[in-house]
């Protein structure tokens, strides 16, 4: 079994549960492919919307 970063995982957590209103228990209930499309899809929003990356994970 792989272990995901811990600093990684807050990151994934934090950015959806901020842009969704989801609380904690809902985002950590997914498994790490959903929260990271999740991110990516956020994203992509932003992008549309301010035409500048917001990707925390596009460095």
């Amino acid at each position: 079994m792989t272990v995901y970063p811990r600093d990684e995982l807050y990151k994934e957590v934090s950015f959806v549960a901020y842009y969704f209103h989801w609380d904690y228990e809902t985002v950590m209930q997914m498994d790490h492919m959903t929260r990271r499309r999740f991110c990516a899809e956020i994203s992509e929003i932003h992008k549309k919307i301010s035409g500048k990356p917001k990707n925390i994970f596009e460095l």
